[in-house]
């Protein structure tokens, strides 16, 4: 009888485990089953009775971790009923005929087995809880990071694209204003309006070209959606600017020593937004702007003394120097200047080289 007992028992564990992944109520049915034919053929049943609990409770806390609760606490009462129920019968039984188990070690079990079948279902909900939490973690990591990056696209090619258009805008007017009575000078925006065309359709090239890598490098940051400009080329934006009829002063102070990739394109973005606002909104013929890097830090300022401007409105500029400020830890401030004109600032950190 024992022999078989255990064999009952063994291929009912086996059938469970086959069963456990995709129907996890029946695989514990087939456990429980199993124990109770187990039980009935063996004399004395406290002997698997550990080793029974043992098994269903890490049946409870697989499907508490793997299953809905509905299931899993159904799961829990099954093996709690599962387990007492046919111990008290067979211990009644084992009574009558002089063996089983002691009343006291059944009134023990009564309180045991539920109690430790709630502790089973407790860890696995909370392994299942730990899961979930997870999950979330890196969903809205996902999320953020797409968010991220599509606020990176829209803020390249809004620097990229607006600039350039705005100049061509402004250059497109002057030439036809001067057609018939300054052909030269009609000539020579045309000539500037190619140049630009021709400039931006490269940096649009460059930025697909960095959009469509299907192996992007760990780090790339801006400068992988094409080449990358920084202050080097202010010199560049400010003829761009004076070919469109404003003049900018450049005013470098402090140190001029290499800059972070990151920080050398947002520092020329911001220059360049800025300027951009200047020659399509502040009917000026000039702007200043000042370049100071010094004690850790890279400050940037551009004025103009035009007829100023409001905060309010439904472009993306000011939001995108906002934006590529905050990113490297800086701070932004843009706003009307008391005295006429507008004022750009913004204070980039800038780390020490490393030794």
């Amino acid at each position: 009888m024992i022999m078989w007992g255990f064999l009952i028992f063994g291929c009912a564990l086996l059938a469970a485990v086959l069963l456990l992944r995709r129907w996890p109520l029946a695989a514990l049915a087939v456990t429980l089953g199993g124990s109770v034919a187990s039980m009935v053929l063996q004399p004395r049943p406290s002997y698997m009775l550990v080793v029974l609990a043992c098994v269903v409770g890490l049946e409870i806390c697989y499907i508490a971790a793997t299953s809905t609760r509905r299931v899993s606490v159904t799961g829990a009462a099954m093996a709690a009923a599962g387990l007492l129920i046919p111990l008290l019968a067979v211990s009644s039984l084992g009574s009558l005929r002089g063996g089983g188990v002691g009343w006291s070690a059944i009134h023990v079990a009564t309180i045991a087995i539920p109690l430790f079948m709630i502790i089973a279902w407790l860890i696995g909900h909370s392994i299942r809880q730990a899961q979930a939490r997870a999950e979330l973690v890196r969903t809205q990591a996902a999320a953020q990071a797409t968010m991220a990056e599509r606020l990176l696209i829209a803020r390249e090619l809004h620097d990229l694209v607006a600039h350039s258009t705005g100049i061509i805008a402004i250059q497109a007017g002057s030439g036809r204003r001067v057609f018939d009575a300054r052909p030269d000078q009609a000539r020579d925006a045309l000539a500037a309006i190619e140049d630009i065309s021709r400039e931006t359709l490269a940096g649009l090239r460059r930025v697909v070209t960095g959009l469509r890598r299907a192996d992007p490098e760990p780090g790339d940051g801006p400068a992988s959606l094409g080449a990358a400009p920084g202050l080097a080329d202010i010199d560049r934006l400010a003829a761009r600017a004076r070919d469109a009829g404003v003049r900018v002063e450049v005013d470098w102070r402090g140190g001029r020593e290499p800059l972070p990739a990151d920080i050398d394109l947002s520092a020329f973005r911001i220059i360049q937004e800025a300027v951009t606002n200047v020659v399509r909104h502040a009917h000026t013929g000039q702007c200043q702007v000042s370049i100071d890097q010094q004690d850790g830090q890279l400050s940037i300022e551009v004025t103009d003394g035009g007829r100023g401007g409001s905060m309010a409105g439904t472009g993306y500029g000011i939001t995108g120097m906002r934006e590529r400020a905050a990113l490297l830890g800086g701070d932004f401030s843009a706003g009307p200047r008391p005295d006429g004109g507008f004022r750009v600032v913004a204070r980039l950190p800038v780390p020490a080289p490393a030794r």
